[in-house]
């Protein structure tokens, strides 16, 4: 994964302008069952660049990610957090449970 600069817009895009919708969306039902073997996929995922995504991780964690990059392994974007606001971060992609963006 490449390096992320330590201020101003990352490459790739902006930042969101304002907070994700407010509330999560439901978790679909077809969950994986956590094998490490399985992987979202970089063309899964594609069709959410600029748009606000939900995420589940696979150690249970869950948050709102805006995406602006993707790579083979990662994507990179903006998680938020409620005290703190966007903050730009990558993630490794095989740590991803699954996802889904608004449309």
């Amino acid at each position: 994964m490449p390096p992320f600069p330590p201020y101003g817009n990352p490459p790739g895009g902006p930042m969101p302008m304002g907070p994700p919708p407010s509330s999560a969306p439901p978790k679909p039902a077809q969950a994986r069952s956590g094998s490490a073997t399985k992987m979202v996929s970089p063309g899964s995922m594609k069709y959410c660049i600029g748009r606000f995504t939900y995420i589940w991780m696979s150690n249970g964690q869950e948050f709102w990610f805006f995406p602006i990059q993707i790579w083979r392994n990662s994507v990179s974007g903006f998680r938020w957090d409620r005290r703190f606001g966007w903050s730009y971060t990558g993630i490794s992609l095989n740590r991803i449970d699954m996802f889904t963006c608004s449309w």
